[in-house]
């Protein structure tokens, strides 16, 4: 075992019972309990181009196909807690450098109130920088990364769904909670279950952005279909977005991609029309009003359940 490497796998899973504030714009803010759903909207158009300048009236929120008012809106984007989790498998040794160039220019895009940990992962996850908002160390964390050893990716993604929700709040700010995650293969070592990850997905904010690097010079892996579909089904569920590569060469393309959208979302709060505390999953779809849009968001949630 690598010394410094945790797992921190034995946290039990917690549903956030409500959001505390959110800063909607300089003057405005709006405090939540347990029946507000809190969105963060991401409007692609039919190029899958990052849509600003939409108002609240663009919006139309459906949960159980049951139209919800729009109570809380805001354009402008909310600081950020990311979790960079980075593939350093033995299959990503040819591509490490580029990787690592590319996920350095990625954090540069972050913004003064957003904070960032670094997570790679091969036979174990390793927490290789914890929360911060120094860029320079967030990158000296990424270069410090070298490949070896299996794909413990499902453990990778618990340790960051755990490390997120404890990320502290402040009184005054919505921040949201991203993970951006790199692999260029399946699950090969993980102690945690892929229905363990889902599980924790569907009972949190985070926004789950998949990477999937397969290059040409790679054998045929008959796990890739599977590693493709989790990486979809984690970033549809949480509203995020996956995108597939064969050259690592477009890495740098990709993040900016999601640094593009991350900069352009809208957060969305609506008071739910469904009164009743039984713990059920709802599920929830954002539309556009003019054509040609589409918003994305997560999945659904869990109601409240009553006394808790």
């Amino acid at each position: 075992m690598t010394p410094g490497r945790t797992r921190g796998l034995s946290v039990a899973l917690v549903a956030t019972a409500g959001l505390v504030a959110a800063t909607l714009n300089a003057q405005e803010v709006f405090r939540a309990g347990t029946d507000v759903v809190m969105l963060n909207v991401s409007v692609l158009d039919g190029k899958n181009r990052p849509v600003g300048g939409l108002s609240r009236d663009d919006f139309a929120v459906f949960e159980d196909n049951i139209p919800q008012e729009i109570g809380v809106f805001a354009r402008e984007a909310q600081p950020i807690a990311l979790s960079l989790l980075l593939d350093t498998s033995a299959s990503m040794d040819s591509k490490m450098r580029v990787a690592q160039d590319a996920a350095s220019g990625f954090i540069e895009r972050l913004g003064p109130k957003d904070v960032a940990q670094v997570i790679d992962f091969d036979t174990m996850a390793l927490i290789a920088q914890p929360f911060t908002s120094d860029h320079a160390e967030l990158e000296r964390a990424i270069r410090k990364t070298d490949a070896g050893g299996q794909t413990s990716l499902y453990d990778a993604v618990y340790v960051a769904f755990n490390d997120l929700r404890r990320v502290p709040k402040t009184p005054d700010t919505l921040r949201r909670q991203v993970i951006v995650l790199l692999s260029d293969g399946e699950d090969t070592s993980s102690h945690t279950e892929y229905e363990d990850v889902m599980a924790m997905s569907k009972r949190s904010d985070i926004i789950v952005f998949g990477i999937g690097l397969r290059t040409h010079d790679d054998p045929p892996q008959s796990g890739w279909n599977e590693a493709e579909w989790v990486l979809r089904t984690l970033a549809q569920e949480t509203g995020g977005r996956v995108f597939f590569v064969k050259d690592a060469a477009q890495l740098a393309s990709i993040y900016t991609q999601i640094a593009d959208d991350l900069a352009s979302q809208y957060t969305i709060g609506y008071r739910s029309k469904n009164l009743r505390q039984d713990g059920t999953w709802r599920r929830v779809v954002v539309q556009i009003r003019p054509g040609g849009a589409v918003a994305r968001t997560k999945s659904g949630y869990f109601a409240p359940t009553k006394g808790r």
